[in-house]
């Protein structure tokens, strides 16, 4: 069952994103970038008070995607990234990315301890990801 509304046109459209941000990262990457994505739909807090689609996620402005400004974010979905992104709609969670909703790829080797005041959760290979508090966002932290 999934976590959030996703007509197959939006799913294609997450199934590109996760591909344009993740793909160098592998398939767990690409499942991570689409959590964060999922997450930031279901959030309704912080900067993401009133984003209820995938997308309206993708393409808010400001706090969107980098990859949106990319010619390879409009190639199409291949059937192996729609698989992907419809196992995050449903709910699959990958740590350090299960409650994030946010990440970055940092200049050095390291991730901060905090990023905008948001705690980091983890790194995985070169994408650092942050979670809000659970009291500022407990929607993100709903099973």
């Amino acid at each position: 069952m999934a976590v959030i509304k996703a007509p197959t046109d939006q799913v294609k459209t997450l199934a590109r994103l996760m591909r344009a941000e993740a793909e160098g990262e592998g398939e767990l990457g690409m499942l991570m970038v689409g959590n964060v994505g999922v997450n930031r739909v279901r959030a309704n807090c912080l900067d993401f008070r009133g984003i209820r689609s995938i997308q309206r996620m993708i393409f808010q402005s400001p706090g969107g995607f980098e990859a949106v400004q990319r010619p390879y974010f409009y190639q199409r979905a291949r059937e192996r990234d729609l698989q992907l992104a419809r196992r995050v709609v449903r709910g699959e969670r990958r740590h350090p990315a299960s409650n994030a909703l946010w990440f970055f790829r940092p200049g050095g080797a390291g991730c901060p301890g905090t990023w905008y005041r948001q705690p980091n959760t983890g790194k995985f290979k070169k994408h650092c990801f942050f979670a809000p508090l659970r009291r500022n966002c407990p929607d993100v932290y709903r099973g």
